[in-house]
């Protein structure tokens, strides 16, 4: 019975976390959830997202662009590749500590915890299939970037790196909505 209570205890834990601060984007972790019960948690991947070019010093990349409640919680479940250069992000209406799962992403994800000026504040290797939360170690994440697992390390973008989009900073292109 208690292994049967923990996931749902789990999910309301993050459902629950979700539902704060919902001016703008919200506000949830990517851990997908919103106060919702196991049922209400997608059950195919969602389309494409609009992308928008990120460069992460030297690197360049695209990423799809989640900033809905749907679009958050969804995340890259059941997809089944990424390619070396593309990833996605997720923006939060205001900074907070995130926290990540991987239910149902059965590819291996390495995520990047960004502050509101585009520096990122760490960098987490994810498992797939693994429902542990990866919380950040910081109150202040209002993006995170999710790559497939290993890009941080093979492309030299490490702790401290400002990421920037084809329109400018961080602040100019999502908090100028």
């Amino acid at each position: 019975m208690l292994a049967r209570l923990i996931p749902s205890l789990v999910l309301t834990f993050v459902f629950g976390l979700a539902g704060c601060n919902q001016s703008s984007p919200p506000t949830a972790p990517a851990s997908r959830t919103n106060g919702h019960t196991q049922a209400d948690l997608p059950t195919k991947a969602q389309p494409r997202l609009q992308t928008l070019k990120l460069w992460l010093g030297v690197q360049e990349i695209n990423a799809e662009i989640a900033m809905t409640r749907h679009q958050i919680a969804t995340g890259m479940m059941f997809r089944s590749q990424i390619l070396e250069t593309e990833g996605m992000l997720f923006v939060f209406g205001s900074p907070m500590r995130a926290s990540f799962w991987m239910h149902n992403v059965s590819i291996p994800l390495t995520c990047a915890y960004i502050d509101p000026d585009g520096v990122i504040l760490e960098i987490r290797e994810m498992k797939a299939m693994d429902d542990t939360p990866i919380a950040a170690l910081t109150e202040n994440v209002q993006y995170v970037l999710e790559m497939k697992q290993g890009w941080f390390e093979r492309n030299k973008v490490t702790v401290g790196t400002t990421v920037r989009t084809e329109r400018g900073t961080f602040r100019s292109t999502f908090q100028s909505r």
